[in-house]
Order: C-alpha cells, then sequence, then structure tokens
C-alpha cells in the first residue's frame, strides 16, 4: 500500500500543526489539580488530544499523566510511545525557541525533533492510513507521555490503569531501528562544607538546567581575603587563559563572579557539548592548587571528573562491542558556604550491571568523605536484531529508503521502548541529519517531518495488516 500521494496533500496541515505545537511551551512545572506536571505539558496534552478527536480518533486523557489517540479495529494493540515535554530552551537561540519559525525550509524550536514533531508525524501518518480506507485487524495506539524527559511517572501510569501494547515503537531517537539502549543511571555526589576560613570562599555556585542536558551556564561567587585578592584575580585570568575557556569575570569589592559558557548538547552525546559546570570546577580547582587550599569537594572533582566524559579517572571506563563506551555528564551543580552537590547522567553499555559503576565510583568518593546517592535508574534495553519486530520495522524502512544494507544499531539515549516488552526505537532522525535533541537551535526539516509521516503510514499497516 503506497500512502504517500495521501500524506502529500495533509502535508500543508502537518507543517501548520507541528508549529502550533511546539509553540506550547511544555516543560515540567507545578504540580496543579489535574495536572501533575503542570499547566504546560497538560496544554500540549489536550491540543493533541483534541487534534485526534478531530479526526474521528477515540481518546482518553488518563488523569492528567498521559493521554493516547487510538484507530483501528480488533483485540490485539499495536504501541507508537512518543512524549509532549520537553526540556527547558538553555541560552542563545538564533530563533524564539517557541515561535516555531520556518527558515531555510526547517521548522525551529524547543521539541521540534525530540519529540514533537515526531508524534505529530504519526498522527497524520494514521489520518493517512484511516483516509486511505484499508481495514486493520489490529489496533494502533499512540500513546502522548508527558514526563519522559524526567522521571517517567507517565509511563508508570499508563502501566497502571491501561492495556499494554503486544509490541510497540517509538519515534525519539534515530532511524533505521534502535535495537539497544545504554543502562542510564544519575548519582548524586553531596558534601557539607566549611568555607570559613579558607582565603577563597566559594560564596554561591550554580548550573546546569537537567541531568541529562550538557550545561552551557554555570556561575559562582568567590569572597577572597584583601590581601590575596590581587594574586586570586591575576591566577585566575592566567589559569582561564592557559585552557581558553570562555568564562567572564566580574569584580565586585573582594568578590570574584565567573560566568562559565559552554555549549548544550544531550546528555548521551557529552562529546557534541562543552560543559560550563566542568569547565568552571576545573579552573577553581586549579586556583585552590595555587594557594595551597585543601576543599575535598573541589579535589574530588578535579581529580576524579575534570573535564573527562568516558569516566576514567573514576575507574569507570567500560564498552562492549554491542553498545559501545560509556558516557559521563555532570548536568546540575549547586553549593555554597555550606554544601556542595552535583548530579551526574551516566550512559553504560549494556552488559555491564549498574552495581559495578556504583561501587567503583563510591569506592573513590569515600576517600574525599563524599556521599553518593542514586536518583535515577533504567535498566539497559537490548532487543536481538533478528526479533520479528526489528526485522519487520528494518523491511519498512529498507522498503521506503531503498537502503538495503543498514542494519540495527544501538545508542546511548533512553527511550521509551525500554519501558515495556517487545518495544525498540524508529526513527525519527535519518542517517546523516545533526543529533539537536536538547541543543539551542533544535529542529526539524521540513521535509524529514513529511518523510516521516510517510514511513510511520506504512509501518502502522504493516504492524496491523
Amino acid at each position: 500500500m503506497n500512502f504517500d500521494d495521501i500524506v502529500d496533500k495533509l502535508s500543508d496541515e502537518l507543517i501548520q500543526k507541528t508549529q502550533e505545537i511546539i509553540r506550547i511551551p511544555s516543560v515540567k512545572g507545578t504540580a496543579l489539580l489535574g495536572k501533575p506536571f503542570g499547566q504546560g505539558v497538560s496544554d500540549a496534552l489536550d491540543y493533541m488530544l483534541n487534534l485526534g478527536k478531530s479526526m474521528g480518533f477515540k481518546t482518553k486523557n488518563l488523569d492528567g499523566y498521559i493521554g493516547y489517540i487510538e484507530y483501528g479495529e480488533g483485540s490485539e494493540l499495536v504501541g507508537i510511545l512518543a512524549h509532549l515535554d520537553v526540556v527547558p530552551e538553555g541560552r542563545n537561540w538564533t530563533y524564539p525557541p517557541y515561535a516555531a519559525e520556518i527558515h531555510d525550509g526547517k521548522i525551529y524550536g524547543r521539541g521540534a525533533i525530540d519529540d514533537k514533531g515526531p508524534a505529530m508525524a504519526v498522527l497524520y501518518a494514521m489520518k493517512s492510513v484511516k483516509n486511505s480506507g484499508v481495514k486493520l485487524n489490529k489496533r494502533i495506539r499512540l500513546i502522548l507521555g508527558l514526563d519522559e524527559e524526567s522521571g517517567w511517572e507517565c509511563m508508570k501510569h499508563y502501566k497502571q490503569v491501561e492495556e499494554i501494547p503486544s509490541c510497540a515503537f517509538t519515534p525519539d531517537a534515530d532511524y533505521p531501528v534502535i535495537h539497544a539502549e545504554k543502562g542510564i543511571v544519575s548519582y548524586q555526589f553531596s558534601q557539607k562544607t566549611n568555607n570559613a576560613d579558607l582565603p577563597i570562599r566559594i560564596m554561591t555556585i550554580k548550573g546546569g538546567n537537567r541531568p541529562n542536558m550538557v550545561p552551557d551556564f554555570c556561575e559562582t561567587v568567590l569572597a577572597v581575603n584583601p590581601d590575596q585578592f590581587e594574586k586570586a584575580v591575576q591566577e585566575m585570568k592566567s589559569i582561564i587563559d592557559a585552557k581558553n575557556f570562555n568564562i567572564n569575570i566580574h569584580l565586585e569589592g573582594y568578590k570574584i563572579i565567573l560566568e562559565s559558557h559552554g555549549k548544550s548538547a544531550h546528555g548521551s552525546t557529552p562529546q557534541k557539548g562543552i560543559n560550563a559546570i566542568s569547565q568552571l570546577m576545573v579552573v577553581i580547582y586549579e586556583l585552590y592548587k595555587k594557594f595551597n587550599i585543601e576543599h575535598p569537594f573541589i579535589n574530588f572533582y578535579g581529580e576524579n571528573i575534570s573535564l573527562e566524559i568516558n569516566g576514567e579517572l573514576l575507574d569507570c571506563a567500560m564498552e562492549d562491542d554491542v553498545s559501545g563506551n560509556l558516557t559521563f555528564n555532570v548536568g546540575l551543580i549547586d553549593g555554597n558556604e555550606e554544601y556542595m552537590k552535583a548530579i551526574a547522567n551516566i550512559r553504560y553499555p549494556v552488559t555491564y550491571n549498574e552495581s559495578e559503576i556504583y561501587n567503583r565510583i563510591v569506592n573513590k568518593a569515600k576517600q574525599y568523605g563524599i556521599q553518593v546517592e542514586q536518583i535515577d535508574l533504567q535498566k539497559p534495553l537490548y532487543v536481538p536484531k533478528d526479533h520479528p519486530l526489528v526485522q519487520k520495522l528494518m523491511k519498512v524502512y529498507r522498503d521506503f529508503t531503498g537502503d538495503s544494507n543498514s542494519e540495527a544499531v544501538s545508542i546511548g539515549g533512553g527511550t521509551y521502548a525500554r519501558a515495556m516488552d517487545n518495544a525498540v526505537a524508529f526513527g525519527a532522525a535519518f542517517p546523516g541529519e545533526p543529533e539537536l535533541a536538547h541543543e539551542k537551535d533544535e529542529y526539524i526539516s521540513i521535509e524529514s517531518l513529511i518523510k516521516n509521516a510517510k514511513i510511520y503510514a506504512r509501518a502502522i499497516y504493516e504492524s496491523c495488516k
């Protein structure tokens, strides 16, 4: 069945509706009655459910946690798992992050590729299948989560109150098919401190937006003893210049204010970003060394994290043939004269256990008197390449693209696929397209948006015929 002509006729509407959903700022916010993840996320769900209902589909809002849009008949249910929440926009966008402006054939905005654009492509794929008049002997359900970027409470709620699909895919990664996803764990490092007698004291330090984002900004205020102030400023400038960091220095009385500027990226690909927190912590560590200042938390960071992204200094450099190497990203930091804490997001290979990583890190941290607490864990996903679901979606991809040599791949990102059995990620970024999730100037090209609708229409038909 060829759905391309139907999608093409709907393409203007698809573009318009994608812009409209991007314009809803759906960052997780303060819980409200019936809206556990805040107003913006709830508005995005209402928008999608109303749109699905206008197309003649069955819709349901599950207590404000999650919702779905369903089409077809039959006892068996096939799921497509998307999400409408987005990470904070960050800084320095070329175009407004919630304006959904079109430039050079691209729709710019937070959530454009992660995951509002792909979710809308799926909805219009469903509409295309419906308009074609073909009969499905299974039901297809677009499940729209609202807490994917945080704690997955939406998906937990769904599994408690609703029917579980027999198989599923999520349009929240890359093509062709993602058959393996690294494990994801976040640790909080914390320590009570006493800076009162130090000649250079951290009054405040704060940076980052989410653990799963490479932080693009971090700021600290250092109080310096008057007799050490001039020397501290000169040493600070020397360190920053030698390392070529983008850090601004401001002086107020005997205080030094440092503003560290980095580059945002997805926490699964820290090599694509510049970590503003790590830059700043390295500078403070080097400065303290020059003044012979002992600060256990700063020493731990400088000697065991530094600028590394693979965990070598923490004795966590791991890799396997299925999913590659471990990645390490400090996404948040907060501290003052009384405490320091930071949260690191780790993506570990599918053949390793989280407990091994934890034990190695704790062995290092306890030497500095630092507490380590696990605050989030998603175990790895692994579906063999010869699994029927993988094979079916691979055939859809190969037939659509003509790329007969493509193979299923693994990623460091985490998708809803790991929330259910018999589920994998399928799209929405095509090979060669830049990875823009969690970065500034996120976009989806109009060409890719339409191609996604076409390929998802085929996937729906093949899964439910």
